[in-house]
């Protein structure tokens, strides 16, 4: 079982460390750790390289999580589904092919989430949507639905959600604390944003 687990988390890095953004970038002669915002994500290689390019990158970034984590769940279970998927939003975050860099985690989170629990992962994509209608920044946007994430496993882990079991819950407390670990930089922006702000519009 320990040696299975393993293997899992090892595969499954070795597939979230595969770059979707990263490839299509090089092969279109762009580098995106040293362009837009250095990052080798979604959002940054719609930013480079355009709008379609960036929504294939978010698809495959789905896809890569999604496919793993459903085929485990549905030959080896749950538990082994959630390290599997552990495993590719690690390789992802801090892929060895790119120095021990990576993108930020957000789609591959949802797609190990929509294999898992496909309504959680609908209403996270629904949040993000009017998240970032009101604050038309994909970074906050992310955050929020992040922050939602990590609550929800906690709420899960104290019992207070009906239904909710242990090692699912404590996955998604985890995982969106790691996402929102990985988007430090962005809470630190919308923070001196939102200051600035308030500094500018004076006492109430």
């Amino acid at each position: 079982m320990l040696l299975e687990a393993l293997l899992l988390l090892v595969a499954g890095f070795l597939v979230g460390s595969v770059n979707p953004a990263s490839i299509l970038a090089r092969a279109l002669g762009h580098d995106l750790r040293t362009a837009g915002s250095g990052n080798p994500g979604a959002t940054n290689a719609g930013r480079v390289l355009g709008r379609r390019w960036g929504l294939l990158v978010l698809v495959l970034d789905v896809a890569k999580a999604w496919l793993p984590t459903a085929a485990v769940a549905g030959s080896m279970g749950t538990s082994m589904a959630l390290v599997v998927a552990t495993g590719v939003l690690l390789g992802h975050m801090f892929s060895p092919f790119l120095g021990g860099r990576g993108g930020k985690g957000m789609a591959c989170a949802l797609g190990a989430v929509l294999a898992l629990a496909p309504l959680v992962a609908l209403a996270a994509v629904v949040v993000f949507l009017l998240a970032l209608a009101l604050t038309r920044y994909v970074g906050e946007a992310s955050v929020l639905v992040a922050g939602g994430v990590a609550v929800l496993g906690a709420l899960g882990l104290a019992g207070v959600l009906p239904g909710a079991r242990a090692p699912e819950a404590g996955w998604l407390l985890g995982v969106g604390c790691l996402v929102l670990l990985r988007h430090r930089g962005n809470i630190r922006a919308w923070w001196r944003r939102h200051a600035r702000g308030a500094d500018e519009a004076g006492p109430a």
